[in-house]
């Protein structure tokens, strides 16, 4: 097991140092000038060059990835002279927007984006699990074409549609639950939940969907499979064949797509967060866009693959738990 761990960490760093690589080489072949940007129209020559020694952009491409690479573990010094700036360990650079450090900005956001994430994901294992089970047990019946029916529906409705009918039923018309503003769980649980209910439901109605038509196909072949005979013909209760003996066998491939899941939603929702105004990362991503602020577009870009690789990961692990046979 150990081995086996080493082996992806070392594979989880090749692939962050990749999806790195590939983030600057695409900035590379863009027309736009950062420098002349932060710059102004009536900028001198100069000047210009001046702002691109302390940017760091007059160097070669891959003399900019490398301290990149090597100021994440490390620390750099960025800028030279009374321009310089003390970057510390770990440095993903500093906006050129508003010359706040990448890394802080992220810490400042990740809270927001993982109660978004988490909340959520909750809620459509939830439905999507219990809609999927109770369809696989009642299957061909009335019960398991109106649950699939409605997953397909969800399933249709894109993330910014469902989003503005709950603002506009939930808000707008009953005033059941409050405008979405992000309160810190420990300031207070009760509003932290209860403002993030409304982006909890525009997702979990979209991903419940999905897990739902999942779930019922692997509980479906799951039950099927001579063991579960077996277990019903020792008199096993019921429930214990369904969970303990369906349920975890069918849980291998919801394994799979949730790990991916949720590592790219704890990267940010940007459809989600912008609809209900939430300062996550995701925002933070749109915004670096917009503008073309290179260090938060790689920053956040390397925050989605560690949390996607690590999920992978994770998941990995998880398969010996959920099925003995992976162990062998």
């Amino acid at each position: 097991m150990i081995l086996y761990l080493g082996r992806r960490l070392l594979g989880v760093l090749g692939v962050l140092i990749a999806v790195a690589a590939v983030t600057f080489a695409v900035f590379y072949v863009l027309p736009s000038d950062p420098a002349a940007a932060a710059c102004g129209k009536s900028c001198s020559t100069e000047r210009l060059e001046a702002i691109r020694a302390n940017m760091g952009l007059d160097a070669p491409l891959w003399r900019q990835f490398a301290d990149f690479v090597t100021g994440i573990f490390t620390g750099r010094t960025l800028g030279t002279g009374q321009y310089a700036l003390r970057c510390d360990f770990p440095c993903l650079g500093y906006s050129y927007e508003n010359s706040q450090g990448v890394w802080d900005l992220l810490v400042d956001r990740l809270p927001v984006s993982a109660s978004l994430a988490v909340g959520a994901a909750a809620l459509w294992l939830l439905l999507g699990l219990s809609a999927g089970v109770t369809a696989a047990l009642r299957k061909d019946t009335l019960t398991d074409r109106v649950l699939m029916v409605g997953a397909v529906a969800a399933a249709s409705l894109p993330v910014y549609f469902t989003s503005v009918m709950l603002i506009y039923g939930l808000i707008r018309v009953t005033g059941l639950l409050p405008y979405p503003q992000y309160v810190p769980f420990g300031t207070d649980p009760l509003s932290w939940a209860s403002n993030l209910l409304l982006p909890w439901l525009a997702l979990a109605l979209l991903y419940a969907a999905m897990y739902a038509r999942q779930s019922r196909n692997s509980m479906i072949e799951s039950m099927a499979e001579p063991y579960i005979r077996t277990a019903r013909a020792k008199g096993l209760p019921r429930r214990t064949v369904v969970v303990k003996h369906g349920l975890r066998s069918g849980m291998t491939p919801i394994l799979t797509i949730f790990g991916m899941d949720l590592g790219g939603l704890l990267a940010g929702a940007v459809i989600t967060e912008s609809i209900f105004g939430l300062p996550g990362i995701g925002r933070l991503f749109y915004g670096a866009l917009s503008t073309g602020d290179q260090p938060v577009i790689l920053g956040v870009t390397l925050l989605a693959a560690t949390f996607i690789v690590v999920a992978n990961l994770a998941v990995d692990l998880l398969y010996a738990v959920v099925d003995p046979r992976v162990r062998y």
